[in-house]
């Protein structure tokens, strides 16, 4: 069953990353990533070919990224928030 999902998971491009130990919060997040995919497109539209489901879900993952506020990163946007962290790690280097 775990090889069939991992091979899923790879065909459209999803990197799988294992839980780490005591940490399962990494599940509940998850589990909100996809409970709010599912609530804001999936369950609302339908879509006629996979190019257009393709398209729809980057759009989504570009409005989640560029356009959702995040508290727990100082209401910015996660791709601000990446981009800060990534420019610190490249002074620090």
């Amino acid at each position: 069953m775990s090889d069939h999902v991992q091979a899923e998971l790879r065909s459209p491009g999803i990197e799988s990353s294992p839980a780490f130990i005591r940490e399962p919060e990494g599940n509940g997040c998850a589990e909100r990533c996809i409970r709010t995919l599912n609530e804001q497109l999936l369950w609302i539209e339908s879509f006629a070919t996979a190019d257009k489901l393709h398209a729809a879900l980057d759009a989504f993952r570009r409005r989640s990224n560029h356009g959702r506020l995040v508290d727990k990163h100082g209401f910015t946007t996660p791709a601000a928030s990446r981009q800060a962290v990534t420019a610190g790690l490249k002074v620090a280097a």
